[in-house]
Parts: structure tokens; sequence; C-alpha cells
């Protein structure tokens, strides 16, 4: 699958909504659980916005385009999630290996 720089565009501005705004949380002095909640509850929104969008399109009451949005919104911030979850276990396994 090819990401186009618009679609990698949007896909960070939905993401940084979705917590909140990176550097508005930094300078608010919101702690770092704090941020990854709000993360994982716009995860979760996301993709109950896709779900909803997906049944009414199985009713015929859904817009197409809208429909591939919000699925396509949800995919992004799944990738989102299992890319920085891939992070966080890699920084941990490398910090098992460091010399006491």
């Amino acid at each position: 699958m090819t990401i186009d720089f618009t679609s990698a565009a949007k896909a960070y501005a939905s993401t940084n909504r979705m917590i909140g705004g990176v550097a508005g949380d930094a300078k608010s002095g919101e702690s770092f659980g704090k941020l990854l909640q709000n993360a994982a509850t716009g995860v979760v929104d996301a993709l109950g916005k896709s779900e909803q969008q997906s049944l009414q399109a199985v009713t015929g009451k859904a817009d197409l385009a809208a429909v591939t949005e919000a699925v396509t919104n949800a995919q992004m911030a799944l990738q989102t999630v299992v890319a920085v979850r891939d992070k966080v276990i890699a920084a941990y396994q490398d910090i098992l290996k460091m010399p006491i």
C-alpha cells in the first residue's frame, strides 16, 4: 500500500486531534499517562465511528464516502497504535539489555 504526502498529512493531523495536540499537552503540564489515555480514547472513538458507519452502510443509510473515510481513519489510528506499541516494546527490550 502506497501512501502519498496528502494522505500522510491528513493521518498525522487526525491523530494529533485525537490525542489533543502534543504541543498543547506539553505546555499545560499534562502527564504522559494522561496523554496516552487521551490517545487511546481517540482511537476507540475512531473505531466506534467506523463501526457505526459500516452498520449504516449495511442498512443502506450511509454515504459510501463517509464509510470509506471512517474506515480509513480507523485503520490509520490502529496502525499508529501498533507502531507506538512496537516502539515501546523495543525500548523496553533495549533497557533490559543494558548492563547494570
